[in-house]
């Protein structure tokens, strides 16, 4: 009974070091995790607070982060300067388009290599993934002159119909989601006499909703801040990006640094607003990906 007794103060030790260890690896996990967030978000907050101070202020010394004196100027400078709708217009144009072409053909293609069994399937996964694992620059220069030799350089074609054809990164995301969907519900559609058609489109894509808003905002970060592709494809400078209308910006009127951060703002706005519109259903996405 004595040896009982003497058990228990140990026992009753072991337990409060080990929540004590919990709870300092809980609190050292959160700092870190503020610390990271801190440095990624302290240069939007640089660029913020600079797209509001006037010129005389931005170069302060000692440097002030918070804007002694507010203005517009800068964002009034930036808009008169380049023509920022007319590039705007054309950024909005090739990312919708972008997402279309993607929501088109990612999911078909998932589906069938996730739920239709067919010879060469597993092949063609592999070269999928390996396609995935080849630098864009590799294939920059042939794709260039396939483009131009067919006439459509200085357009919006090049842009946009590589999405209609499938992007890789996408169609491995929704098939990874594709695959923890029971196969029994499908056949049960099928043995109903649905056909396949009708199977994807009012019970596939429903289920996959995470996935296609995840695959929707990723392929709109992407063309939204494409800067590669609009330089090499576009020359008229009517057809000009966002991001490619800023470098033409900064080249041409020197480092202004007050209209360029505002400028900056106004580029980064809606790549902003479409992320925390889609965040429950991106979030969501991801990790659906991450644990299939």
């Amino acid at each position: 009974m004595t040896k009982i007794l003497g058990q228990a103060p140990v026992r009753t030790t072991a337990r409060r070091r080990t929540v004590a260890r919990f709870r300092l690896a809980w609190a050292i996990e959160r700092v870190l995790l503020i610390l990271l967030v801190a440095a990624f978000f302290f240069p939007f907050v640089v660029m913020l607070t600079t797209a509001f101070k006037p010129s005389s202020d931005i170069f302060h010394s000692p440097p002030e982060l918070w804007p002694r004196h507010w203005t517009l100027d800068n964002f009034a400078s930036a808009l008169s300067t380049i023509p920022f709708w007319q590039y705007l217009g054309n950024t909005v144009l090739v990312s919708g388009l972008s997402v279309i072409g993607a929501l088109v053909s990612a999911p078909l293609v998932a589906y069938a290599l996730s739920k239709i069994r067919w010879r060469g399937r597993n092949g063609l996964l592999v070269v999928v993934l390996a396609t995935m694992m080849l630098p864009p620059q590799v294939t920059m220069i042939p794709v260039y002159l396939l483009w131009n030799k067919i006439g459509f350089s200085n357009s919006f074609v090049p842009l946009v119909v590589p999405t209609f054809l499938g992007t890789p990164f996408l169609i491995y995301l929704i098939r990874q989601f594709l695959v923890a969907v029971p196969d029994e519900l499908l056949e049960a559609a099928r043995v109903d006499g649905a056909s396949e058609l009708r199977v994807y489109w009012s019970i596939v894509l429903p289920i996959a909703r995470p996935a296609l808003v995840t695959s929707a905002v990723f392929q709109f970060v992407w063309a939204w801040t494409d800067f590669m592709n609009p330089l090499i494809y576009l020359g008229d400078s009517s057809k000009y990006t966002l991001s490619l209308g800023l470098y033409s910006f900064f080249s041409q009127h020197g480092v202004e640094w007050g209209p360029l951060m505002a400028a900056c703002v106004l580029f980064t706005l809606p790549a902003f607003a479409v992320f925390i519109i889609a965040q429950r259903y991106f979030i969501s996405g991801v990790a659906a990906g991450a644990l299939k």
